[in-house]
C-alpha cells in the first residue's frame, strides 16, 4: 500500500497542481474583468488570453509539484526540461495575447466613424504597427530562450558571439531590402505620412490605406481592387493624401457650352440643387466661367463636401441635373459646330474673251500642263509675276489691230 502511494503521489500531485492553476487563471480573469466591467470590448478580447494563462499558470504547478514529490532522477530532468520549453511557449503566448488586449483597450477610447478622425487614424497605424512589432521580438526572444535551454546550443552561441561582427554584416548585406522596407514601415507609423483609412492617389488609383504592415502597405481601390505596395514607395514616391490634415475636400465640375449659355440661370439651378442634397457641406458652391475660346465658353463649378466620397456623389449629382436642365430648358446652349459659306466673287482676269480664231500664244498656253501645283510658278516674286505675264495671253489691243486689219482688207 505505501508503494502504490508513493508510486501514485506524482501524478496526484500533477493533478492537484492542474486543478489549482484552472482554479487560478478563472480568478485572474474575474478579477480582470470586474475591474474592466466598463469595458465591453476588452470581455469579448480577453477571451484570446483564456487559454494561454491556463497553459501557464497549470505548468508552473506541474514544475513545483514534480520537484516536491520527485526525487532528482534522470526521467525528472528531462521532463522537466519538456515543461520549461512548454513554459515559455506558453508564456510567450500570453503575452502576443496581452499585447492584443492592449490595443482593443486603447483603440476603443478613440472612435474613428466621426467626421473628425484624423487622431483616431493616427493612433490606430502607430498602434498596429507597435502591437506587430512587440509580436515579432516576443517571438524572437521565446525561440532564442528555447534554444538556451539546450546544452549543445548554448556553447555553439557563444562561438557564434564571437564572430558576430562578421555575421551581422553579412546578414545586413543579406536582408538589406526588407531591413529597408521595416524601417521605412516605421518611419510612416510614427511621421504620421499616412493613417490607416487615409485617402490618397498612388500610381493614378485613388483609394484608402486599408493596411499598413512592416513591409508593405495595402490600399483599397475604390472599385474593390487591393494594391499592395512596398513601405519604400511612400518615402520616396510623392503620392497625393486628401485627408492629411483635415477629410475635407474640393472638386469641380465643367462644361464646354455654346456661346448663348444662360450663365445666369444656370447659378440658380445649381443653388437648387445643393439646397436639396445632403452631399454639399455649405463651404463652397460657385459657377464661373474659366475659359471662352474654340468656340466654346467652358463654365467650371467648384463645391465642396465633407469627405471624398460625398464629393464624388456630388459632382455627379451635380452633372446629371445641370445637364437636363440644359436639355429641357436651354437647348441652344448645347455645343454646337457652325459652317458658313463665302460666296466667291468673279475673277476680272477671267473675263470672256472675244471670238475668233486662236492665236500661237493661246495654243502654246494650251498645251501646258493643267496640274495645280503649277501655279506656283507664277506668285512669290518678281520673275514669277513676270512669267505669268508672259503667259496670260494677249490682250484685247491685239484682237483690236487684228479687226481694223481684217476691215482695211474687206
Amino acid at each position: 500500500m505505501q508503494d502504490f502511494l508513493s508510486s501514485a503521489m506524482p501524478f496526484l500531485a500533477v493533478a492537484l497542481a492542474v486543478a489549482a492553476g484552472l482554479v487560478a487563471s478563472w480568478v485572474v480573469r474575474r478579477i480582470v474583468l470586474r475591474l474592466y466591467r466598463k469595458q465591453e470590448a476588452l470581455r469579448e478580447t480577453s477571451r484570446v488570453a483564456r487559454l494561454p494563462l491556463r497553459f501557464v499558470l497549470c505548468l508552473i504547478g506541474v514544475r513545483i509539484a514534480l520537484a516536491m514529490a520527485t526525487d532528482d532522477a534522470e526521467w525528472r530532468r528531462n521532463a522537466d526540461h519538456g515543461l520549461v520549453i512548454a513554459l515559455i511557449v506558453s508564456v510567450a503566448w500570453l503575452a502576443i495575447a496581452v499585447l492584443l488586449i492592449i490595443e482593443t483597450m486603447v483603440l476603443t477610447r478613440y472612435r474613428t466613424d466621426v467626421a473628425d478622425n484624423r487622431r483616431a487614424r493616427r493612433l490606430r497605424t502607430q498602434v498596429i504597427l507597435a502591437r506587430r512589432i512587440g509580436v515579432a521580438l516576443v517571438a524572437v526572444v521565446a525561440l532564442g530562450s528555447i534554444m538556451l535551454t539546450f546544452p549543445a546550443i548554448q556553447a555553439l552561441g557563444a562561438g557564434l558571439l564571437a564572430s558576430a561582427g562578421v555575421i551581422s554584416i553579412v546578414a545586413g548585406l543579406a536582408a538589406q531590402t526588407s531591413l529597408v522596407n521595416v524601417f521605412a514601415g516605421m518611419q510612416l507609423a510614427f511621421t504620421d505620412a499616412i493613417r490607416v483609412d487615409d485617402v490618397v492617389v498612388v500610381q493614378k488609383e485613388w483609394g484608402r490605406i486599408e493596411e499598413i504592415t512592416l513591409t508593405y502597405v495595402v490600399v483599397h481601390i475604390w472599385d474593390d481592387r487591393r494594391l499592395i505596395l512596398p513601405s519604400t514607395y511612400f518615402t520616396t514616391t510623392p503620392f497625393e493624401n486628401w485627408t492629411r490634415r483635415q477629410s475635407e475636400v474640393m472638386g469641380t465640375v465643367e462644361f464646354d457650352l455654346d456661346w448663348r449659355a444662360p450663365v445666369g440661370a444656370m447659378r440658380v439651378e445649381l443653388k437648387k440643387v445643393l439646397a436639396s442634397t445632403e452631399l454639399w457641406d455649405e463651404r463652397v458652391g460657385i459657377l464661373q466661367i474659366t475659359d471662352a475660346t474654340a468656340g466654346f465658353v467652358r463654365v467650371r463649378i467648384l463645391v465642396s463636401a465633407a469627405d471624398s466620397a460625398a464629393l464624388f456623389d456630388l459632382r455627379c449629382l451635380i452633372r446629371e441635373e445641370l445637364v437636363l436642365f440644359l436639355q429641357e430648358k436651354y437647348p441652344s446652349a448645347l455645343p454646337h459646330i457652325r459652317l458658313e459659306s463665302a460666296p466667291v466673287a468673279a475673277s476680272p482676269q477671267h473675263t470672256p474673251r472675244r471670238p475668233g480664231k486662236i492665236s500661237a500664244a493661246d495654243e502654246t498656253a494650251a498645251r501646258l500642263p493643267s496640274d495645280p501645283h503649277d501655279s506656283q510658278l507664277f506668285t512669290g516674286s518678281i520673275e514669277a509675276v513676270q512669267r505669268s505675264r508672259a503667259f496670260s495671253g494677249p490682250g484685247d489691243d491685239v484682237f483690236e489691230d487684228r479687226d481694223k486689219s481684217i476691215a482695211a482688207q474687206n
